[in-house]
């Protein structure tokens, strides 16, 4: 079967999504035109406000609809430490998984010469800028153990040192190459208790 030229154009803009191919592409397609259009077009509207509205906060980098997002401005949470991971996915799992009562930066990227990812491209002057605030005593660095996510933390280390600020390493059961996001709760909560000086 040849899709129709608007048929084909929604299959191919559904495979930009993580893990999505042809033919899973294919298959929600076909599934959301047969059986779920009301469905369809609520994901549209929704999907179109989320692109319009949710930016980053200026605080931590993590998605909001707001300048400040709700874990910076809880007077709650432990400015003195703060948890920096690559991506807002990685804000959720800790979340999820951890008790974790501190604050997060998020970097939106690792550092990857290669595919222009640079110090400044993953925000690293804005944190530069929390750290001369003095408030930050510890930063654990909590980026993935791939070869940039170690290059990453490596630089972060480094960083936290020319301020005088502490820096450790999420460990124990973050497997070697492995991301976050994929971690269980009980393991990654394992790995922030058991954080060491880095």
């Amino acid at each position: 079967m040849h899709p129709s030229p608007l048929l084909a154009e929604l299959i191919t803009a559904l495979q930009f999504l993580p893990g999505i191919g042809p033919k899973s592409a294919q298959r929600i397609a076909f599934h959301l035109l047969e059986q779920q259009r009301d469905k369809a077009l609520r994901l549209s509207d929704v999907l179109r406000l989320a692109a319009e509205r949710i930016g980053h906060c200026a605080r931590c980098r993590t998605f909001c609809e707001e300048e400040i997002c709700q874990l910076c401005r809880n007077p709650n949470r432990d400015g003195s430490v703060v948890c920096v991971v690559e991506n807002p996915l990685d804000v959720a799992a800790i979340e999820q998984a951890a008790d974790f009562r501190g604050r997060y930066f998020v970097l939106m990227g690792r550092l990857s010469p290669i595919d222009g990812m640079t110090p400044a491209s993953i925000g690293i002057p804005l944190l530069e800028q929390r750290l001369r605030e003095g408030e930050v005593a510890e930063l654990i660095v909590a980026t993935g153990t791939t070869m940039e996510g170690e290059a990453t933390a490596h630089y972060l280390r480094e960083i936290a040192a020319e301020h005088g600020v502490r820096a450790t390493r999420i460990a124990h059961g973050v497997p070697i190459g492995g991301e976050l996001e994929f971690v269980d709760s009980s393991t990654l909560s394992r790995a922030l208790a058991s954080r060491h000086e880095y």
